[in-house]
């Protein structure tokens, strides 16, 4: 009986661990948003050791409705709330900053 209550705790833990990393929250700078497609593309800033040779920002694209599109413009700064399904990231909330 306790080796199946520490089986269920485990696969339960892990399910929920498994939930949120489905959600995630992104901030940067909009670089490009294209309505026809749906999609909007945000630059993030690298985090990184002053002086390194990474390169700037990392620019990442996402889906997003009409209505969320409609709130921004190119140049905000925001914190987006991204979902990932398939493979895809579509955001869910957009706050400009």
């Amino acid at each position: 009986m306790k080796l199946a209550k520490l089986v269920l705790t485990t696969s339960l833990l892990l399910g929920m661990s498994s939930l949120a990393c489905a959600q995630q929250t992104v901030t940067g700078t909009v670089t490009t948003i294209d309505r026809i497609s749906g999609t909007i593309a945000i630059a993030q800033p690298q985090s990184g050791t002053v002086g390194a040779s990474t390169g700037g920002a990392t620019e990442q694209q996402f889906k997003a409705s009409d209505d969320l599109l409609e709130k921004i413009h190119a140049g905000d700064r925001v914190t987006v709330s991204v979902t990932e399904s398939g493979g895809k990231k579509t955001v869910t909330k957009i706050e400009r900053q």
